[in-house]
């Protein structure tokens, strides 16, 4: 993995996690929220 895509992937995870503390401080609402996050399914056999 390059330095660029270590990078890429921590951005990634950055701002997913920006999104979860948003989500979590959003005390406004109390009905059911989705967050919609996109996944990486890789099928892999060993």
């Amino acid at each position: 993995m390059t330095t660029t895509e270590k990078i890429a992937n921590a951005k990634k995870r950055i701002d997913e996690l920006e999104r979860l503390i948003k989500y979590w401080n959003d005390s406004d609402h109390d009905d059911a929220k989705i967050v919609n996050f996109t996944r990486n399914i890789e099928n892999k056999v060993a």
